[in-house]
């Protein structure tokens, strides 16, 4: 009986040194070194996959990592009668658990469970060496074919964990006889494996590649096997192998070439970006072996009483802001891309209207070139914009509704997306009807219902044509984005769509599902870089625990939305699905809030340490000195119109002014106004001042609950405490923080982040600044999320500057961002961070210029450009900055948002026409010399013309319409 071990390799990335033929991946990945199934009776065995470029291989875009889909190779086609002989399969993974985890395999055919975990194939553990290997056997007939995938499960067999990526597939060698034993041995598949099988690269970057075009191949062995001889298959996947690769497999065995690199196996293409081939190893005196070198390991046991026929060895991998409507309040704060009125709806400020018919009469075509004239200012007028807009769209839906109603294309619209249409045209209706946005008071329609929304948008009704005319400015905002996102595609250009976190809590999400949301509370940001007093979005909370009863619909239904246009998406605050920073929804700033979820300190656990005043240090603590001090002589007005004295000198707020909200509604309606009508700003940070001025938030939902309060050290109720009380509470403060929250936030992440990637296959990368707990990187990396990296704000503690040559492959690196100033303004606002930056950062001892020279941006931009980040994107301010001609507006007037202002006007307009730019040959040679240096252009052809602009550097226009 001869014995076979067909073996798997994984992923290998193209060179970054790009002018060389021959890439030896032992010295590219030395962390893929891995001892397999350590035992004194087994042979170890060593190999180094290479890349050979026999024709012409091009620079591909990324300079390291690839992924790896785990195929265990091609499904067979059986034919005629199933066999009844049967092998043996033993399942082998290296996975280390914490206590009450356990290992199993489920799968699409019964023998694994047909995909009902419970019912799964269970794995035992046991240590060799240094792992944990987690095995588990079962019988099959001999042309058994499978997918499958492993799952951390606690003792219940609930699901923990699971893989990601494509399902792993399972084809039995030719040759398995009856008895066999075939042996597969996996590695943990990651998210990050899979990276190039999304469809930024998949239907983008890699699209049209000839590997794709390739004729299937299999290889057959052509020998006859003798007992000891034993059959290495080798399997990997390369999903962005250039056309013309080939690759080899080189060893010190002789079938292997002894690492000669044109003796080696060469693998053969079998679809699916897969390479395979097998390879015929003889064992002579009971000794086989393949020489790996310090990068891959393979074991084969000859010496026991059956060994096992089939080793099948998988070596594991080588390592645009929302366009969602936001007509909320009809006016300007509506500019504010981040809170939507629906998160399926595309904004009506995005419709072109010049394309809404071919037979626009002549005068609206020229109320068309007057609008045109009129809005063409140096920032964006967002209310006279939607309002021509809407209003010539509204004579053109007249001539043409009964022709666009009745065609086959929009009715195929209405039918694919009435589920969310109907509700956003309802509401749209009832929003001017009732002249606001508010549905808690449009009376009978306050609560959403099926049968009143069939009512509403039903024909036959005076209102049918204004519900017609929301489906008709849907429908086209829909065609016109699909013929953008196709061109895009057929042009190799990512279109990277934006996630908000939150939606506004008039909304028509929160009116058609309103117990997804806490509508009690508002979601924000602690303390951070942006601003010192937190940040409150005013958007209502999530109630995950309702949203998982259905596997998170609403999320899962946004994602498929997404992925008709986009190709990429990024995570608006990704931290927020590990927690969020949950404030009350009277407050109107961001700094006494708490994570939900988190594990609050108990009144139990504060008594056992010996704190028991709770009202002490959860009430405003206000002291008269404190008052005079703040205030002045001011302090007595201050005192006879907010507060009461409820016992000698200490003070409380009165019923009508005991949150924040309601501080400001009495500061602009008091009869007393007048007293500090110059004074309004100054008297409302005060009283915040007062009413924040504790060291314990107590649950509202609650009351033997607490968190403690942000930066308490800087409360004068903390500092006027003993120091007992203070060191405990200090204590206590970094275990909330920084220590006992890690693992629920861990498990909290990875029971809803897998179904948002899990829901379409676009690109996804998660924005990650702010104060990011220690859990946060390594789900990421698990997960497959690319990261940002904003030099300005590092992850890293104690830098003032990021480092760019230092970033991690999975990230996105930008010299800024739309939610901060612009490189330029960024220079300018800090004379001693512009030295400290240009001593540590530029190397120079020098007097830093005071205005970002077109030396300091190149210096900057390069620095981006030559990062490991997989991405290096660019908001277009920061590359104008390469030229003097485009830095004569003020530097301050590039920004596009303050997030330290929810009420901020985004209305930022380039003040260079692209015309212009494409006229520029000096700043596009300057950019293409940035990109081509760097290695991240991609030259291919498309028409016989080069594609200098397919390059995997994007440059980020973050005008917001």
């Amino acid at each position: 009986m001869p014995s076979l071990v067909p073996a798997a390799g994984g992923a290998f990335p193209a060179s970054p040194l790009r002018s060389l033929p021959v890439v030896d991946v032992a010295f590219l990945l030395p962390h893929l070194a891995v001892a397999l199934l350590i035992h004194p009776f087994l042979l170890h065995v060593f190999i180094i996959i290479i890349i050979i470029i026999f024709f012409f291989f091009h620079p591909l875009l990324i300079p390291s990592l690839l992924l790896v889909s785990r195929h265990c190779g091609r499904m067979a086609n059986l034919s005629g009668k199933k066999s009844l002989n049967t092998v043996t399969l033993v399942f082998k993974l290296p996975y280390y658990t914490q206590w009450g985890q356990s290992l199993l395999i489920a799968g699409s055919e019964p023998a694994l469970g047909s995909w009902n975990v419970k019912q799964g194939l269970s794995l035992s553990p046991v240590h060799q060496g240094n792992e944990l290997i987690w095995s588990g056997r079962v019988s099959v007939v001999t042309g058994f074919t499978c997918q499958y995938n492993y799952y951390v499960v606690d003792d219940n067999k609930n699901v923990l964990r699971s893989e990601s990526g494509e399902k792993r597939k399972l084809v039995l060698p030719e040759g398995v006889q009856d008895g066999d034993v075939v042996e597969i041995r996996d590695w943990w598949q990651d998210a990050s494996e899979a990276l190039f099988l999304r469809s930024a690269f998949k239907n983008v970057i890699f699209n049209g590649s000839e590997n794709a075009k390739r004729e299937l191949k299999t290889t057959p062995l052509n020998k006859s096997l003798e007992p000891e001889d034993i059959v290495v298959q080798f399997i990997v996947s390369c999903p962005r192998l250039g056309a013309g690769s080939t690759v080899v497999v080189t060893g010190s065995n002789p079938q292997l070439g002894r690492w000669q690199t044109q003796d080696g196996l060469k693998l053969n293409y079998v679809g699916d970006s897969i390479w395979k081939a097998n390879c015929l190893l003889r064992n002579e005196a009971g000794v086989s072996s393949l020489e790996f070198g310090p990068n891959r390991e393979a074991d084969v046991d000859l010496s026991s009483p059956k060994p096992s026929r089939y080793v099948l060895l998988s070596d594991g991998a080588l390592r645009l802001l929302p366009i969602n409507d936001t007509s909320v309040h009809g006016m300007w704060w509506d500019s504010y891309p981040y809170s939507s009125l629906s998160v399926f709806a595309l904004h009506p400020l995005y419709l072109r209207v010049q394309a809404l018919s071919d037979a626009i009469p002549g005068d609206i075509k020229d109320e068309i070139s007057q609008a045109k004239k009129q809005l063409d200012k140096k920032d964006v007028d967002y209310e006279a914009s939607l309002a021509s807009k809407l209003s010539i769209a509204r004579k053109i839906f007249k001539l043409e509704k009964d022709k666009v109603l009745n065609s086959s294309s929009f009715k195929q619209f209405l039918s694919e997306n009435e589920e969310w249409l109907k509700p956003y045209a309802a509401f749209c209706f009832l929003r001017d009807f009732f002249e606001t946005s508010d549905h808690s008071q449009w009376g009978r329609f306050s609560q959403f219902s099926k049968e009143k929304l069939d009512k509403l948008v039903s024909e036959g009704t005076l209102h049918h044509d204004v519900i017609c005319f929301h489906y008709y400015i849907q429908y086209h905002l829909y065609m016109q984005l699909s013929e953008a996102a196709a061109y895009a595609r057929k042009k190799k250009v990512i279109l990277k769509g934006d996630l908000p976190i939150g939606v506004d809590r008039n909304s028509v999400d929160t009116w058609v599902y309103p117990t997804l949301f806490r509508m009690n509370t508002a979601t924000g940001a602690p303390p951070d870089y942006f601003d010192k007093n937190g940040q409150n979005w005013g958007f209502p909370t999530y109630n995950w625990e309702e949203m998982s009863k259905d596997n998170y619909g609403w999320w899962r239904a946004r994602l498929t939305q997404m992925a008709k246009y986009f190709t990429a998406y990024r995570i608006d605050h990704i931290l927020g699905f590990f927690r969020i920073w949950e404030l009350p929804d009277h407050a109107a700033t961001g700094l006494v809030g708490k994570f939900r979820p988190s594990i609050a300190l108990s009144q139990e656990e504060l008594l056992s340490e010996g704190l028991w005043d709770f009202d002490r240090m959860s009430r405003p603590y206000i002291l008269q000195e404190t008052l005079e001090e703040k205030f002045g002589s001011f302090w007595t007005v201050i005192a006879a119109n907010f507060l009461n004295e409820y016992k000698k000198q200490h003070y409380e707020f009165k019923e009508d002014c005991n949150t924040e909200k309601k501080i400001i509604a009495k500061l602009k309606n008091s009869s007393e106004k007048s007293l500090w009508l110059e004074k309004e700003d100054s008297i409302q940070r005060g009283l915040f001042d007062l009413l924040q001025n504790i060291v314990l938030i107590r649950d509202p939902e609650d009351s033997t609950k607490f968190y403690p309060r942000f930066n308490q050290e800087d409360t004068s109720s903390f500092n006027d405490l003993d120091e007992h009380s203070k060191n405990i509470l200090r204590r206590l403060y970094y275990d909330y923080y920084f220590a006992r929250q890690e693992n629920l936030w861990r498990q909290n992440a990875l029971k809803t982040l897998p179904v948002l990637l899990n829901s379409s296959d676009m690109l996804a990368c998660g924005e990650d600044l702010g104060l990011i707990p220690a859990c946060v990187h390594p789900v990421m990396q698990e997960l497959g999320l690319i990261g940002l990296r904003i030099q300005r704000m590092p992850s890293e503690p104690n830098l003032e500057f990021g480092i760019p040559s230092q970033y991690s492959y999975m990230t996105v690196c930008a010299p800024s961002c739309h939610d901060c100033s612009t490189l330029r303004a960024w220079w300018e606002e800090d004379g001693g961070r512009r030295s400290r930056f240009y001593q540590t950062v530029i190397g120079s001892d020098d007097e830093p210029p005071s205005h970002c020279t077109p030396e300091v941006a190149n210096f900057i931009v390069k620095q981006h450009f030559d990062a490991p980040s997989m991405w290096a994107i660019f908001p277009l301010q920061d590359l104008l900055a390469l030229k003097d001609k485009y830095t004569t507006r003020p530097a301050k007037e590039e920004t596009i948002n303050d997030p330290t202002n929810p009420k901020h006007y985004w209305r930022f307009r380039l003040h260079v026409t692209l015309d212009s730019l494409l006229d520029d040959k000096d700043i596009q040679a300057t950019i293409k010399e940035l990109v081509t240096s760097s290695g991240r252009s991609f030259p291919g052809k498309v028409d016989g013309a080069e594609e200098s602009g397919e390059k995997l550097a994007k440059v980020q226009l973050n005008a917001t319409h």
